[in-house]
């Protein structure tokens, strides 16, 4: 047990460790030093900072301020440094006859019997951290059927996936090879497949995992910016062309039109295409086509090669959009083009924000929004579809609360 190897700290100790250079935060009496992690939370070293030297138990808890599910508490363990002891636990050591009957912490039988007889307070201090613990993880685990994805939280987003104990444990994909294979000639059920794909995993670094494993790999692999580079010129062309046919007056009307009906396209898609999954067909095609249409995001969701839409998958679904903004404004061929150069712009603005909202720190609206869209990840992919805005998941009923409060059982 970690508990009986492990040193014990005085609370001054911990309190100390309160900067970037080094940084501890504790639960109930365990240790934990997060210094390697700040950089890589979520929410920024900062947050952490705020609460260096302090318990983290109710900041973690608090689905408001930074949701965590069973995993993000589980990788805590990999940074345990050891136990506290308050003030009053070390007075009782001093005094004790026995005082390793006393710590390590937490104590047993009999380090509380030899409290009860040095410092009554002390003891109780310790059985209101033991009970603290208690309902804490009584109430965490009632949460956890809450979790669409079951094990992932927005931090375990950045968690490195361990290959080998990952396949072991789920039988789904070695990380180790090629994934499109595997899935190809994996024979999973749709059900076991949709439960897996949507638990995420980060490869090593942040790196791409292997997807054909051959000379097609470049192919699978599209930077951030790709899409305004490729897109942004003909768009603007193509709205100035238009601009030159029309009225000076009508073009923006049309060009904000096609912008404002790429907001529900953006829903539409997400929702109807890429979450097909009550309507998947249970066949090893079918899933296939779903994993490398969106089921690959959120199996590894901080791929930043495998975020933005590739050119080719956009220009096949961006082209049924052409002849139907010319059917519905086929009284005016330039008309049509504006309206689309508007919906090809949205989308253009929201394949940077998503790129955005995974793996840059962004201005207030951006981080609400961030914390919104990663909650699609990891707390409920079945419902908070929108990128861009929450407006059509308020619309049609799909948009994301926080998950409940756990009810934790506060010492006096």
């Amino acid at each position: 047990m970690p508990g009986r190897t492990l040193p014990t700290f005085p609370q001054a100790d911990v309190a100390a460790h309160h900067t970037a250079k080094s940084c501890f935060v504790t639960i109930g009496t365990k240790v934990y030093d997060v210094t390697e992690f700040l950089e890589d939370h979520p929410g920024g070293a900062d947050l952490i900072l705020q609460y260096a030297g302090k318990d983290v138990k109710e900041a973690m808890e608090d689905p408001i301020s930074h949701a965590h599910s069973e995993a993000a508490w589980e990788m805590l363990d990999d940074y345990l440094v050891g136990f506290m002891a308050t003030e009053k636990v070390m007075q009782a050591v001093k005094e004790s006859n026995d005082p390793f009957a006393v710590l390590p912490m937490e104590p047993g039988k009999k380090g509380m019997a030899e409290l009860e007889k040095t410092d009554h307070d002390a003891a109780e201090d310790v059985r209101a951290r033991k009970e603290v613990h208690a309902a804490g993880e009584e109430a965490e685990n009632s949460n956890k059927a809450l979790y669409s994805t079951g094990l992932s939280s927005e931090a375990d987003l950045n968690k490195e996936t361990d290959y080998t104990s990952d396949y072991k444990r789920h039988k789904f994909l070695d990380l180790n090879k090629p994934l499109l294979p595997q899935v190809w000639f994996g024979g999973f059920s749709k059900e076991f497949y949709l439960e897996q794909v949507h638990r995420p995993r980060h490869y090593k670094g942040g790196e791409s995992a292997p997807l054909f494993g051959n000379f097609l790999e470049p192919l699978s692999k599209t930077p951030w910016w790709i899409v305004p580079t490729l897109w942004l010129p003909p768009v603007i062309f193509g709205t100035i062309i238009s601009a030159q046919h029309l009225n000076p007056l009508s073009v923006p009307a049309y060009w904000l039109f096609g912008l404002a009906f790429w907001t529900i396209t953006e829903y539409v898609l997400h929702r109807g295409l890429f979450h097909i999954d009550y309507y998947l067909p249970d066949n090893r095609a079918a899933i296939t086509l779903h994993f490398l249409l969106h089921g690959i995001h959120h199996y590894l969701p901080m791929d930043r090669l495998r975020l933005v839409m590739p050119p080719t998958l956009f220009a096949i679904l961006a082209t049924p959009f052409w002849y139907l903004a010319h059917t519905v404004f086929f009284y005016d061929f330039w008309a049509a083009t504006c309206v689309y150069c508007g919906g090809i712009f949205g989308y253009i603005c929201y394949d940077m924000t998503h790129y955005f909202l995974h793996h840059k720190n962004l201005p207030s609206y951006y981080r609400e929004l961030k914390k919104y869209h990663l909650q699609h990840h990891f707390m409920d992919y079945e419902n908070g579809f929108g990128v861009t805005s929450r407006f059509w998941d308020r619309v049609f009923g799909t948009e994301l609360g926080p998950p409940p409060v756990p009810k934790v059982l506060k010492a006096q």
